[in-house]
């Protein structure tokens, strides 16, 4: 159930981060305007006819990954993930940690975002609870199923970034922080890191292969 969750909102989730052109909004404010600007700039990378072209694959990729990062906290996203045994971690190892895990939610990210399939977005009044706001949303499939969609922000200077995202009430970092912990207090936080790296080699592998030229049969 828990892989089932977050499967689903990083599917979700992405579409909700980079589609925009039949959103409307019953009422937007700073954090709304912050997410529909990332919006804007996904959905022209994502439709630009160039980037389209096999050979410019990861040119597509880096430029929707770059919009990523403003967007998300990863930092803080991966700290909340880590919850209880983020304390015990050291300078290293909590670096090392976040590069993986933005790996991670950056290549789940960019693979949703390239399915993308005509959905609608609309987006609702803000939620303000103290420092943090909440962009609600929602996702209108072609058949008129609607999927909740809520981005827990916070100020970082002048930008709004992203720390969760709820799809239909569900916790993407809480569906992450269970998976962790099982493998932490089931064995090690190295075989967790060791299982990223993994994660990661594997993804790495399979987007080379995508990227080599088709051999054509006589």
């Amino acid at each position: 159930m828990v892989k089932r969750r977050t499967g689903l909102a990083l599917r979700a989730g992405a579409i909700a981060a980079g589609i925009a052109l039949a959103a409307t909004a019953a009422w937007a404010g700073p954090a709304t305007d912050q997410v529909k600007t990332s919006v804007e700039r996904v959905l022209k990378v994502v439709q630009d006819p160039e980037l389209k072209k096999p050979q410019n694959t990861e040119k597509r990729r880096t430029q929707i990954r770059e919009v990523a990062r403003q967007l998300f906290d990863f930092s803080e996203m991966a700290k909340r993930a880590l919850a209880r045994h983020w304390a015990a971690r050291t300078p290293e190892q909590r670096k090392r940690f976040i590069e993986l895990f933005a790996d991670l939610l950056e290549n789940s990210y960019v693979s949703k975002i390239e399915t993308y399939s005509g959905e609608k977005i609309v987006y609702l009044p803000e939620q303000a609870d103290g420092d943090t706001v909440t962009v609600r949303s929602k996702i209108v499939t072609e058949r008129g199923t609607e999927i909740p969609i809520d981005y827990r922000m916070q100020k970082d200077g002048a930008r709004w970034q992203v720390f969760d995202v709820a799809i239909e009430g569900v916790s993407l970092v809480a569906n992450y922080r269970t998976q962790f912990n099982k493998i932490i207090t089931q064995s090690s936080f190295d075989e967790l890191v060791k299982k990223m790296e993994q994660k990661h080699l594997e993804v790495a592998e399979e987007q080379k292969q995508k990227q080599k030229p088709k051999t054509k049969t006589p």
